[in-house]
């Protein structure tokens, strides 16, 4: 550090905090917009920046109910890969990789992108079928993956269970190196700065409570500060997706579940990697911070609830302990739950809507997080161009009445 930085750094800390240039400024909303996008999460505050910055949009605003990245960006476990099964979901969510990969430099914000690899373990030998499969599918779309044994899994991860007496015995599993974690808070923080930095207005505390249409084409919101008018809105609201398209008067095909996680105490680094199973149903690295990040699948009951059921973190300790026997000591700091929006095949939707001007942005399930840019990235490009870039044309809403679905349950390994 130079002695100027630390001067620097020396007065601002005796200023109290009052010299130091605020983020992001708690805008009020205009009477109208060219766009609009409902949700302050990773999702909406991506795609206001790239409508800002890639179609040259000026006049955009973000209108968040509650705060910046309060909603599920922050109640995630950050892991991020694209090792999905059919091309239409792989292509997109490496897209998605690709811009995690320069996403730092891009937002000049460190989101604490770490490539540490995920590996999907396998137990059976149709899990293993599955794996190469896969694998495969991957290669042929040009993204990393390959195929591990049980001596490679535990030369990289030492602490591992691999015993062939093990209630679910490792056999093997895929391996994507490229892919790792991200810090949820600072993805939010990192997008929501550089977008005020392009002009996009960011509105917190300003609840949406009506949409406003005529003659088929939306006009603007009903909000807890008042009538915006935009000829031109996205829905972004992960888990309450459903609830705005009722304003609109149209019906989403999602269900909402409850998504826990929890941490353990601090340890020092003993996991470098990602590891999931759906066998024992449960997922695990650790944070920079030191904690054992893990979590399992949906709540199987449909609701609006954070706080979960006890049953599901108990499993999902079971599953941690029987890939792990040496954490059964380890105790846990803070559980949480988010709300998912689920879709009859696993896969999102980004599209326009029967309203004109109206979009969507929904039905991520358990793997929103890892999309975060790419989704930004495609929504962007259908709100400014009315049409659907080529990655997200396949995530229509109209794929649910014509049969072209889209089936990641598998590949959407445990949650995510």
């Amino acid at each position: 550090m130079s002695k100027y930085s630390a001067l620097s750094l020396i007065r601002h800390a005796f200023s109290n905090n009052k010299n130091w240039q605020l983020a992001i400024k708690d805008a009020e909303p205009k009477k109208s917009y060219d766009a609009i996008i409902v949700g302050g999460g990773g999702h909406g505050l991506a795609s206001a920046y790239y409508l800002a910055k890639n179609h040259n949009l000026k006049n955009i605003a973000v209108v968040e109910k509650g705060w910046i990245g309060g909603g599920n960006t922050a109640r995630n476990t950050t892991i991020v890969r694209s090792n999905y099964l059919w091309t239409e979901a792989s292509l997109l969510y490496e897209k998605s990789l690709k811009l995690w990969e320069g996403l730092s430099q891009d937002l000049n914000f460190n989101v604490m992108f770490s490539q540490r690899g995920v590996y999907n373990l396998g137990h059976t030998l149709q899990d293993m079928r599955d794996i190469e499969r896969r694998v495969s599918a991957n290669k042929l779309n040009g993204i990393d993956a390959e195929v591990v044994d049980a001596k490679q899994i535990k030369k990289n991860i030492p602490s591992i269970n691999t015993s062939t007496s093990a209630r679910y015995p490792i056999l093997g599993a895929s391996l994507q190196r490229r892919a790792g974690v991200a810090r949820h808070d600072a993805v939010a923080w990192g997008y929501a700065r550089a977008a005020a930095q392009l002009g996009v207005d960011i509105i917190q505390q300003c609840e949406v409570t009506g949409i406003l249409k005529s003659n088929n084409q939306v006009y603007g919101l009903e909000t807890s500060k008042g009538r915006i008018e935009s000829n031109k809105i996205g829905l972004v609201v992960a888990g309450h997706a459903s609830v705005l398209a009722e304003k609109a008067d149209f019906r989403l095909p999602l269900e909402s579940h409850p998504l826990q996680a929890y941490v353990s105490e601090p340890l020092k680094p003993v996991l470098d990697t990602v590891v999931m199973s759906n066998a024992v149903h449960g997922y695990i690295s650790q944070s920079d911070k030191g904690e054992l990040v893990i979590g399992a699948g949906i709540d199987p009951y449909i609701g609006y609830g954070q706080k979960g059921s006890f049953c599901i973190i108990e499993h999902c300790m079971q599953a941690i302990m029987e890939l792990f026997p040496c954490f059964s000591r380890v105790r846990m700091l803070r559980q949480w739950g988010g709300i998912v929006d689920v879709s009859p095949d696993a896969c999102p939707i980004i599209s326009k809507t029967p309203i004109e001007g109206l979009y969507i942005n929904c039905g991520w399930g358990t793997g929103g997080f890892k999309a975060t840019p790419g989704s930004g990235w495609v929504f962007a490009h259908t709100l400014a161009n009315d049409e659907a870039h080529h990655l997200n044309a396949p995530f229509s809403l109209d794929r649910f009445s014509s049969g072209a679905l889209i089936d990641e349950h598998g590949a959407a390994a445990v949650a995510h």
